[in-house]
């Protein structure tokens, strides 16, 4: 192995991952909670906040054990990230290498220059290091079909083992896996297998009620978001262009940039990708291995899917990374097995070119992305306020605890209605449960009144009846959220079709916005509004006249 060109590629992907690393709008939500779970002490409430999450643990003891030796600064938690993102990148070298060492180098060329990796390099989330084990997963796997090891064996179960310790759903994807790897070794262990499956369709039976309950119980992921097709084909554009577009949430039209520099940089290197897979199935020597892992890949995206439709998640990109190592190797074996290598080399340089000018010239490729919903911009917003001691704030969406690294609240009076807290200002007789599973229906009658309703009253009760002259009431609003107008609730709600389509959290928080500055706004004076990114801060003073 020239070591050389695999020191050069790795350098070129941690360049890129170190532009713009250090994001003066702080952490957003998640992030947060990453940084809020490791920062518990070992013995004072880490463990009781790891296992609250709705992930895995692995990724929170990674993140622990890092922040022992380097600190907690925001730059420090991302280059935790970074630096596996770069080990990622070498992984993807030896999987490649499993191919030819061609494949091998172009493997770690189109990790290093994936955007959808540089991103997740710059976020302090789990979502670098699962590509990095999900590598790792992926190589033993191709090294166990070629030598049937112990050693290749236990490294595919260790590797798979941390997917599913890291990852809420990374048991669907090691489902898979062993279905395809069942397939690709049925003749040669035919008994072997059955007995395995035997035991895993008992152990699936046992769990059959717990499966039921988890169907049929609602989720939350329906508040913010639906699915429709155009997030599959988001997939396939997030992994192989530099335009990420499903990091959130994305459009039901793809086409919901009408440029032609969005064509380009969107869909071009999408279909290369997309081609060189297609290629990858056919007419070579590895044809039905690649068809598997290929499966592998289906079926996860199927199950994402159904449980998107079915409303139990989200369906975004990310939650599918377990997959991206295998699209990745398969994209480069099937450009390494076309015949006429002059055109395999033309596209193949065409999808760096693109990908590589895309993130120098956009200001919003991934590495110069910011996060508009960094939770520092509230501090700052804040301190430009320059509230005084016993100075009313309301915070909306978010509670108090997610912005106390960056601000100190223990001077001022702070109300939150958050995710967790608004069906008690929104009404008397709804509890968290019941909007859980009803909110629609429970809320379309408060959404569409117009005289006086529950909130009026608790904002009157908790803030207005206690307010003195010449103090303030700082209203700090996330406007990704709440980006409906008065105006626009009352077409939302008169049309039952748009109601139903609207995420419910859209639609709450819209209310909670216009309603409080409605109602503050009859009694105090508006004396400053300041907006950054996502976040906007309303200040009402009360007058002494």
């Amino acid at each position: 192995m020239n070591i050389i060109y695999l020191i050069l590629i790795s350098i070129l992907g941690l360049g890129l991952r170190l532009i713009g690393i250090n994001k003066f709008q702080g952490l957003w939500n998640d992030e947060y909670i990453s940084w809020f779970v490791a920062s518990h002490p070992l013995r004072g409430g880490f463990i009781k906040e790891m296992l609250a999450q709705c992930h895995m643990p692995f990724y929170y003891l990674y993140l622990k054990f890092c922040m022992h030796f380097g600190g907690d600064s925001d730059l420090f938690l991302r280059l935790t990230s970074v630096a596996v993102g770069v080990l990622g990148i070498i992984v993807m070298y030896f999987v490649g290498a499993q191919h030819s060492r061609k494949s091998g180098y172009l493997c770690a060329v189109f990790a290093a220059l994936s955007s959808f990796l540089i991103y997740y390099s710059q976020e302090v989330r789990m979502y670098s290091l699962l590509f990095l084990i999900s590598a790792l997963a992926l190589f033993y796997l191709l090294r166990f079909l070629k030598n049937k090891s112990w050693v290749n064996l236990l490294g595919l179960v260790v590797f798979d083992f941390l997917i599913v310790f890291t990852h809420t759903i990374g048991f669907v994807f090691v489902f898979f896996q062993l279905v395809g790897l069942s397939v690709l070794l049925f003749k040669e262990y035919k008994k072997q297998l059955i007995a395995i499956w035997g035991v895993l369709l008992l152990s699936g039976l046992l769990c059959l009620p717990q499966i039921l309950k988890i169907i049929t119980t609602q989720s939350f992921s329906q508040w913010w978001g639906h699915f429709s097709l155009s997030k599959i084909g988001f997939l396939f554009t997030d992994y192989f262009s530099p335009v990420l577009t499903n990091l959130v949430n994305a459009p039901d039209n793809m086409l919901y940039v009408k440029s032609v520099s969005f064509v380009i940089f969107t869909f071009v290197p999408a279909i290369i990708a997309i081609g060189f897979i297609v290629r990858s199935l056919f007419k070579n020597e590895e044809s039905r291995l690649n068809q598997v892992l290929l499966g592998i890949c289906v079926g996860f995206i199927a199950v994402l899917s159904g449980a998107a439709i079915l409303g139990k998640l989200v369906f975004i990109t990310k939650y599918s990374i377990e997959i991206y190592p295998i699209l990745l190797y398969l994209a480069v074996v099937g450009a390494c097995a076309f015949s006429h290598k002059k055109i395999a080399s033309v596209f193949v340089g065409l999808f760096c070119i693109i990908n590589l000018t895309y993130i120098f010239i956009s200001p919003v490729s991934a590495p110069k992305m910011p996060r508009v919903q960094g939770h520092k911009i509230v501090a700052d917003l804040l301190e430009k306020g320059k509230p005084q001691k016993g100075d009313f704030i309301i915070l909306e969406y978010y509670p108090q605890s997610r912005f106390e690294k960056y601000f100190d609240f223990s001077k001022y009076k702070v109300f939150s209605i958050d995710k967790g807290t608004f069906p008690s200002f929104l009404s008397s007789n709804v509890d968290y449960a019941q909007v859980l599973a009803n909110g629609k229906d429970l809320y379309k009658n408060v959404f569409a009144e117009s005289g006086p309703a529950h909130i009026d009253y608790m904002l009157l009760t908790t803030v207005l009846q206690n307010i003195k002259p010449n103090q303030s009431v700082f209203v700090v609003m996330l406007d990704s959220v709440s980006m409906y107008s008065p105006k626009d609730m009352e077409t939302i709600v008169k049309d039952d079709y748009l109601y139903q389509k609207t995420p419910i959290m859209y639609l709450i928080f819209s209310y909670i916005k216009n309603r409080t500055f409605i109602d503050l706004s009859k009694s105090l004076a508006v004396t400053r509004y300041e907006k950054m990114g996502d976040w906007s801060i309303v200040k009402f003073t009360k007058l002494n006249k």
